[in-house]
């Protein structure tokens, strides 16, 4: 599995270096759109009635204002827009990574 080695804000961007040498470069907008918090994605109850999320909105403005490591296997974003409930796993990272290839 791909690690994050090294993490950093560069301007507008989050910039991770993983354990295979390749580099990584997410805007603000993008993380806060792919957040993967039940207040964005939603979730369902045991009878699958969906609760929350669904509704799609404009990321445009938002900035990544911090993060910090979860255990060894994520990282949660401090948004601008005051959001900081999801938890990125890193293969979701490595994901959103190789769309951008």
């Amino acid at each position: 599995m791909k690690t994050p080695q090294n993490i950093q804000l560069i301007g507008p961007e989050v910039a991770i270096v993983w354990n295979d040498g390749t580099e990584s470069y997410f805007t603000g907008p993008e993380l806060r759109a792919a957040s993967p918090s039940a207040e964005t994605r939603g979730e369902k109850d045991i009878f699958g009635n969906q609760y929350g999320g669904g509704e799609q909105k404009s990321f445009a403005n938002v900035q990544v204002l911090s993060f910090e490591r979860v255990g060894n296997y994520a990282l949660r974003f401090d948004f601008s827009d005051g959001h900081r409930t999801g938890l990125y796993g890193y293969e979701l990272l490595a994901e959103l990574a190789a769309r951008h290839r």
